[in-house]
């Protein structure tokens, strides 16, 4: 895909984020924030037998965390927990299919790193 394309679905996410809300049975919450910029973001995670099976988010961030968010939360259902440990700033670029700054990596790893926090408990 081109790089306006994935630029069009990172704008699309941000402006109207999938999966936002809270899940309708009790699972796995986590609170991550990025204070460098003032990024949020509450997880909510559904896991059955070490696979993440439904992810739920509150996200109140700039444009590239809010699509991070969005996008991850569709990627992330059906990995194993071990797997989503395992994740790292290289994966979230090729997931997100664009180059980001450090500063903005901070952004687009917030919800990994907030449910890698999860896992840890």
């Amino acid at each position: 895909m081109c790089l306006d394309m994935y630029r069009e679905e990172i704008l699309d996410h941000s402006k109207r984020p999938r999966n936002e809300g809270k899940l309708e049975q009790e699972g796995v919450e986590s609170e991550g924030k990025n204070p460098s910029c003032g990024d949020e973001t509450d997880i909510y995670l559904k896991i059955e037998n070490g696979e993440i099976k439904e992810i739920k988010h509150e996200t109140d961030g700039c444009a590239i965390s809010t699509a991070s968010t969005s996008i991850l939360s569709n990627r992330l259902v059906g990995m194993s927990t071990e797997e989503v440990k395992g994740l790292d700033s290289d994966w979230v670029q090729n997931e997100l299919e664009i180059d980001l700054s450090p500063m903005r990596i901070k952004c687009a790893m917030l919800p990994v790193k907030t449910i890698q926090e999860a896992l840890k408990e």
